[in-house]
């Protein structure tokens, strides 16, 4: 049974598919200085979970990121039902051996569908961590080299810079030191 990205969406709305997320126009600065400190800093940021996932895709592997946010997701599910149906999708769609976006995780030959038994919140923890570690020391430190990053903090910098951003921080200035 192969799911499609579709399915996948369908059971976790809230990971929004890259080309339907909502984007903030109004980064300041302080956006991809952020999420240059540390990737936990730029998975925070709906924006910077956007480009990394835009970088991901161009490197053939935006499921890493999709199973993380999925996991992030998974931990808040109330209900078992909810939490079985999820848990599905997540073994699915990233760790059988038919998973349509398969991750690569240690043990992975191991893992069957009977872990789906008894799901817990924190059931995919070591699995989530060990990706979480592949994209920090692996493809976070490209990303920060990237076109996709490099552009986008070049924007931040023309924003910050234009005049209408100056004039506005100096009214702002001069009404708070009035």
């Amino acid at each position: 049974l192969l799911l499609t990205k579709m399915t996948f969406f369908q059971f976790f709305p809230e990971i929004n598919d890259s080309e339907g997320h909502p984007s903030s126009s109004h980064q300041t600065l302080k956006g991809t200085s952020k999420w240059a400190t540390s990737l936990e800093n730029l998975l925070e940021d709906p924006e910077g979970v956007k480009r990394f996932r835009e970088f991901l895709k161009k490197e053939f592997s935006e499921e890493n990121v999709l199973f993380w946010l999925a996991c992030e997701e998974f931990k808040k599910t109330q209900g078992k039902k909810q939490m079985q149906e999820k848990a599905k999708e997540i073994y699915m769609t990233f760790l059988s051996s038919k998973a349509s976006s398969q991750v690569n995780v240690e043990g992975q030959s191991r893992l069957n569908e009977t872990i789906l038994e008894t799901p817990h919140p924190l059931m995919f923890q070591k699995l989530q961590d060990q990706i979480f570690n592949l994209m920090k020391y692996d493809s976070y430190s490209r990303f920060l080299k990237s076109d996709i990053f490099l552009n986008h903090k070049k924007s931040e910098e023309q924003e910050e810079n234009s005049p209408e951003a100056q004039t506005a921080a100096k009214r702002a200035s001069r009404i708070y030191n009035t």
